[in-house]
């Protein structure tokens, strides 16, 4: 009896965990995601609607525009 019980409890309390990446609300495209702080290997972009970070891994991050030379 305890351990169905427990089993119950268990199931209850994986039941209400949020799913991986839904906290996170998506910008630049989905490419990136909006938080408080980026992390070591995310750079910010712009901010999101909500005033908070548009966080995108370094990988994704789009290239510098070459500045034309002049002679």
């Amino acid at each position: 009896m305890t351990q169905l019980l427990l089993l119950l409890v268990a199931l209850l309390v994986l039941g209400h965990a949020p799913p991986g990446r839904s906290e996170f609300k998506r910008c630049w495209k989905g490419q990136g995601a909006c938080r408080t702080y980026c992390t070591r290997q995310e750079t910010y972009m712009h901010l999101c609607p909500d005033a908070s970070l548009c966080c995108l891994s370094y990988a994704l991050k789009p290239p510098p525009v070459p500045k034309p030379e002049y002679e």
